[in-house]
């Protein structure tokens, strides 16, 4: 069956796909190794995709119809894959624009032989409006999405009242959507403009709820693997601050 059309605001009009005009992640370079682009070129045609304005058959792509979980700014992988793992029954689509981040997870896919891993390589916003349906995800996770810390730059943080309703908009009724930071100013906004979102209700402390009795119940794990730049913030004495909402049951 044909995916349903998505609905939501047009994408940006300016800019490229890849790059629009004000986005919410640093255009980041380099290089990929050897071994890289040869894994990249066995697994990406598969895996992998750019953004693109036709909406996604999950059940298609990943070859299974089971719940599908997005996870914005996936990184170089470390937390994706580990959630993969200890998540079988879901699907998990990991959205990123820096090349070598994705690469470093394709190698990985192919070294462990993940099978529950697509890939996005473009604008997580681009993505939601144009290629995800409404009521089809189960879980969205953005862990440390960058703070963008100067002021004049706050526009560019990723989570805005705008992608707050969007987000509620594409997930389920009680499909869980996670968020990480360790940047406390971040922090302060992400609480205001999450709480203020009317379909989406506080499943652990920060957010009023209660995670031990929401996590028998969820869709999705709570649980995160510490990958090295959370270790760093650790280090550093940055305190981590978890945000888990789920969307209420209409």
């Amino acid at each position: 069956m044909a995916p349903a059309p998505v609905e939501g605001p047009a994408r940006h009009s300016t800019g490229s796909r890849l790059y629009p005009r004000v986005t919410s992640f640093r255009s980041r370079r380099g290089a990929l190794t050897p071994g890289q682009r040869e894994s990249w070129e066995r697994m990406w045609p598969t895996i992998g995709r750019q953004v693109a304005d036709e909406p996604i058959d999950a059940a298609a792509w990943f070859g299974r119809d089971a719940p599908l979980v997005i996870e914005i700014g996936c990184g170089t992988g470390t937390a994706t894959a580990a959630m993969a793992q200890a998540e079988p029954h879901l699907n998990l689509l990991g959205i990123e624009v820096y090349t070598p981040g994705l690469a470093q997870l394709v190698q990985r896919i192919e070294r462990e032989d993940i099978r529950n891993i697509r890939m996005l390589r473009g604008d997580a916003v681009d993505v939601l409006e144009n290629m995800i349906a409404a009521h089809s995800l189960t879980g969205v996770r953005v862990f440390f999405p960058d703070p963008w810390p100067k002021a004049r730059h706050h526009k560019r943080r990723l989570l805005q009242p705008a992608t707050f309703a969007l987000i509620a908009d594409r997930l389920r009724p009680g499909g869980v959507l996670h968020v990480a930071t360790d940047h406390a100013d971040y922090a302060e906004h992400i609480h205001e403009v999450g709480m203020a979102e009317p379909l989406l209700r506080g499943l652990n402390a920060t957010t009023g709820g209660d995670a031990d009795s929401a996590r028998a119940t969820a869709p999705i794990g709570f649980e995160r693997p510490v990958t090295k730049f959370e270790d760093k913030a650790h280090r550093a004495g940055s305190a981590i601050t978890e945000f888990i909402w789920g969307k209420i049951e209409q």
